[in-house]
């Protein structure tokens, strides 16, 4: 008889873990802009407004933050 292995669900926007920010090392962008910073915490991308640190951070996964980036590289996030 085998083993099955059960593997937990996908990551998804509703079942991202509650991840704790209190020390996160959060950064600005390199070129000044903006008012968002990241932070790198337990292999997720967090992101928070830096004008209002108390706010709710967005969570991503590595994969949604590569889309992300690529998304705003390539301006699809400019306004028209």
């Amino acid at each position: 008889m085998s083993e099955s292995t059960t593997q937990p669900p996908p990551l998804t926007a509703w079942n991202k873990p509650e991840l704790d920010l209190s020390h996160a090392e959060w950064q600005s962008s390199s070129r000044g802009r903006g008012d968002v910073q990241i932070a790198f915490v337990e292999g997720f991308v967090a992101m928070r407004n830096s004008g209002r640190p108390e706010s709710p951070s967005l969570i991503f996964t590595p994969d949604e933050w590569g889309a992300f980036v690529l998304g705003a590289r390539e301006g699809d996030f400019d306004l028209t």
